[in-house]
């Protein structure tokens, strides 16, 4: 056990962010840096219960109190190695997962949860400083190959784990650089894209090799790719994004998130010559969706220099306190503000939007709204609330319906199930043999360390399907389903 009173005596404590005003300036991470020595107490709240349900809300099965007690005790070697134990990725997670770990914290019950992800974040970037992330070169190879389509968290913990495994692996991802909607979903103040460059030059030197600009299934066909490789494994993530189809939809200045973003972390990794090309400076904008998608949106419209931003959400606000259908140590849908809610910008609730306004030149000048109430689980629009509210962007936040149904996935001969993912069975395999899923792909849109796990467990059945055996960790079953409501 850490402090054995800490979790008492000592209060609940985030590093601080950098001013509003000085981080908006920048595209840099918001997080000012803790001392070790805060951590270190922040961790020593750790109470070692006897059933820590925090290993039930996360879906790595991260071996939270053990690394709490050694970052209390100092020890950061051996806490290093318990993380890595169950996490190829700790510093994604650290500054991208919602954390389910910590409402299921037992602490949690009648006071503030331990601050686990922010333990597990310094953690490893203590280890990157003291140089301690080093390349794990298998000591063998067995002959066989595989192949991994798409560079998001899945098919990076699958190529890692297989490519430790002594397989050789290949990473095939459409875009121009390596990392999925690491690179180009989230934007540079939620993670830094160094922080994705220095995981992928370790992997590299493990002998994991990445292809980019290849669009299979156009530039070389699923079935080519069956027959090059022993296996492969299906990591595209699930990127059919929900569309608005109502009147005014093909106004000029209606956008995607996902089509938005990219040009915002180009912007700031300075890789354009001009402008973007969608860009949000001296305009009026609206985001249509209220959770972490639309909140990158509006953290990148701000620092891009948008005249106003408006956050609309059709659900209504939630409370501040758990409701009484989410008990702990469910995930609850609660109120929350991120960095980017700090900013700037308005969040208004249980509004629908009713059509898209434009100019005689077809672009879009504003948006009619009308307020809504949930009634038996259906949005009934109130009488006599219309109004319209200007708007030159709309960023459509909707969230995603699942994986694309390109001709990629006809080629590999692949099954889908009813909710239109790809179908697997309890070892990631699908209908085609040698061909295995992992991710959003074939769960569906979800959180990273759903992804990480995946890719972790999909690998173990690779690895098994190409040898007879595995050593390699299977942390979940496909069907698996968090602590959440």
């Amino acid at each position: 056990m850490a402090d054995p009173k800490g979790f008492i005596n000592t209060p609940r404590e985030l590093p601080k962010r950098r001013p509003v005003d000085v981080r908006i300036k920048d595209w840099k991470e918001v997080y000012q840096e803790q001392e070790f020595s805060h951590l270190q107490k922040q961790a020593g709240r750790c109470m070692d219960c006897g059933i820590p349900f925090c290993h039930q809300g996360c879906p790595l099965g991260n071996l939270i109190p053990e690394w709490n007690d050694l970052i209390w005790r100092g020890e950061k070697p051996e806490a290093i190695d318990r993380l890595h134990a169950t996490n190829n990725f700790p510093e994604f997670t650290g500054r991208l997962c919602p954390a389910p770990c910590e409402t299921a914290c037992v602490v949690a019950i009648n006071a503030e949860a331990v601050t686990i992800k922010q333990v597990e974040l310094r953690t490893i970037e203590e280890a990157f400083l003291e140089k301690r992330i080093v390349p794990l070169i298998p000591d063998r190879l067995t002959g066989k190959t595989v192949a991994v389509i798409g560079s998001g968290p899945a098919g990076l913990a699958a190529a890692q784990q297989l490519t430790r495994a002594g397989h050789t692996v290949a990473v095939y991802e459409r875009a121009d650089k390596i990392g999925g909607l690491l690179r180009y979903g989230i934007p540079e103040f939620k993670m830094e894209k160094s922080i994705v460059d220095r995981r992928l030059y370790q992997m590299e030197q493990e002998g994991t090799r990445f292809r980019t600009n290849v669009n299979v299934g156009k530039d070389i066909t699923g079935s080519a790719l069956r027959s090059k490789y022993d296996a492969v494994v299906v990591a595209i993530g699930a990127t059919n994004w929900r569309d608005l189809n109502i009147p005014g939809r093909e106004a000029k200045g209606v956008y995607q998130a996902m089509e938005y973003l990219p040009w915002g972390n180009k912007q700031a990794l300075g890789e354009l010559e001009d402008t973007p090309e969608i860009n949000a400076a001296g305009k009026n904008v609206v985001i249509l969706g209220g959770g972490d998608t639309g909140a990158d949106c509006l953290g990148t419209a701000i620092r891009q220099g948008a005249k106003s931003v408006t956050q609309i959400e059709i659900m209504p606000r939630p409370t501040q306190e758990r409701p009484g259908n989410q008990p702990w140590p469910t995930y609850p849908m609660i109120y929350r503000v991120s960095s980017a809610h700090e900013e700037a910008g308005e969040r208004v609730y249980s509004v629908s939007t009713q059509e898209f306004l434009k100019d005689k030149e077809g672009n879009l000048s504003g948006i009619k709204l009308i307020e809504t109430k949930l009634i038996d689980g259906k949005f009934e629009p109130v009488a006599n609330s219309e109004k319209i509210i200007p708007a030159d962007l709309v960023f459509l936040a909707l969230g995603f319906t699942g994986p694309e149904k390109t001709e990629l996935l006809t080629q590999l001969e692949v099954d889908l199930d009813d909710r239109g993912n790809i179908a697997r069975d309890e070892s990631y395999a699908t209908s085609a043999d040698g061909v295995f899923v992992c991710g959003d792909a074939g769960r569906g849109q979800s959180l990273i360390v759903w992804a990480i796990a995946e890719g972790r467990s999909a690998a173990s059945s690779v690895d098994k399907y190409l040898t007879g055996n595995t050593q390699l960790p299977f942390p979940i079953e496909p069907t698996a389903r968090p602590l959440m409501v």
